[in-house]
């Protein structure tokens, strides 16, 4: 309970900014497509977001610097609170598109600030704790906001999108009448993408996979779910479906993946994506029911793939490396990220629905033929770092996971 309540203002904070962040890329593509925009349009502000997170992760070190933790908070809230009050002022996707990455930015730098401040504050003999919690909080606001796209659905626009403005502006409440004190400024990380591919290709390939499959779904399955004819107030819980069964996943996934080798774990985990998007594909017209449990099985076999690939990437690395690292690895999945929604989605607009899953299924293909490849080149460690969950939340995560990985 002391632990609880010495987080208790950066928790609140980052449960408030996740549900906030969760529900404007649905609400944008369901408010999107009543507006006129085509399915391409819809995929391109889902790529604007992450061009925004990538632009925040890197930019959010050094203006805390700068600053300091509270007032670079503060500064990309604003840049939130204007993105997402911008959207009632004009109905347009290139508008929209900018504004997406004024969103993305304060996701990224939001997260940057509290991590760092956890990073601070946390002992060696809390830590495993405060993590535990962190996960939770940042997935259970991730699923609070995706149950919330119902209700924001069947509001006014204008209406919808200024409850996710409060939201948004309410996140920096916690975190600014916080009586703790500001900690150190923490020295950014050096952003190095080739020390992943260094250390191990695989693990880039399998990050890329990751954000092709978690981003593309995320930002581009309102349209599938429209498609395969969900109504408005369910694409909330088909989206929360995909959460809830990737949240469930992890705990199987990590114990295999300290139990066996980790290139067997990623492949079979793509073998099993490729089964669950063919599942998924053919359970489109088995009615509202199986296509929840459609998209809880795709999210159960695709979303520890980042995690697992991570962790054989961290297999081969000191402990002065994971820091940049991770940072490393967030760039590749920051980079398939920003591609994947804008692609994904124009090929549903000349394919049909079915096309996003077909390429999911591509991408996960090609990841197992790599690593069967990659098997033949060189032995893998047996000396196993410990398996963790990995938020995909910003550059300076490393810092937080790093002593997780060296038990």
């Amino acid at each position: 309970m002391r632990l609880i309540i010495s987080f208790a203002a950066l928790f609140a904070s980052v449960l408030l900014l996740q549900i906030s962040s969760g529900g404007v890329g649905p609400l944008d593509a369901l408010t999107g497509l009543n507006a006129g925009f085509s399915p391409g349009d819809v995929g391109f502000l889902g790529s604007m977001h992450f061009v925004g997170f990538f632009l925040g992760c890197w930019w959010a070190p050094r203006l805390m610097g700068n600053v300091g933790h509270s007032r670079a908070y503060a500064v990309f809230t604003s840049m939130g609170v204007i993105g997402l009050a911008g959207h009632i002022l004009i109905v347009d996707p290139i508008a929209w598109g900018l504004l997406r990455i004024g969103t993305g930015i304060c996701v990224a730098g939001c997260y940057t600030v509290v991590e760092s401040w956890l990073q601070a504050k946390v002992t060696n003999e809390s830590r495993g704790r405060a993590m535990g919690l962190y996960r939770v909080v940042d997935m259970g606001g991730s699923l609070t906001a995706q149950l919330m796209i119902g209700a924001l659905a069947s509001l006014e626009t204008y209406i919808a999108y200024n409850l996710l403005t409060i939201l948004c502006c309410a996140s920096l409440l916690p975190l600014a009448l916080t009586r703790v004190p500001q900690p150190e400024i923490p020295s950014a990380p050096r952003l190095r993408p080739h020390l992943a591919w260094e250390m191990s290709p695989l693990a880039v390939a399998g990050v890329l996979v990751a954000a092709l499959s978690g981003a593309a779904f995320r930002m581009v399955g309102p349209i599938y779910g429209q498609e395969v004819g969900l109504a408005a107030s369910q694409i909330g819980l088909f989206l929360a479906a995909f959460v809830a069964g990737g949240a469930i996943a992890q705990y199987p996934a990590g114990w295999l993946a300290d139990k066996f080798d980790r290139r067997w774990v990623l492949i079979w985990l793509s073998v099993a994506s490729v089964v669950s998007c063919a599942v998924t594909v053919a359970a489109s017209g088995t009615g509202t029911v199986g296509v929840m449990a459609a998209a809880a099985f795709f999210g159960f076999t695709t979303f520890p793939v980042f995690s697992v690939a991570a962790s054989h990437a961290h297999d081969f690395a000191t402990s002065d490396e994971r820091i940049e690292l991770s940072a490393a690895l967030m760039f590749f999945y920051a980079t398939g990220a920003i591609a994947a929604p804008w692609f994904t989605s124009r090929l549903i607009d000349t394919f049909g629905p079915s096309a996003l899953f077909y390429f999911i299924s591509l991408g996960h293909i090609a990841l197992i033929v790599f690593g069967l490849s990659r098997m033949r080149v060189r032995e893998t460690r047996e000396d196993k770092t410990a398996y963790v969950y990995a938020p995909r939340t910003s550059f300076t995560i490393g810092r937080l996971l790093g002593r997780e990985r060296d038990k």
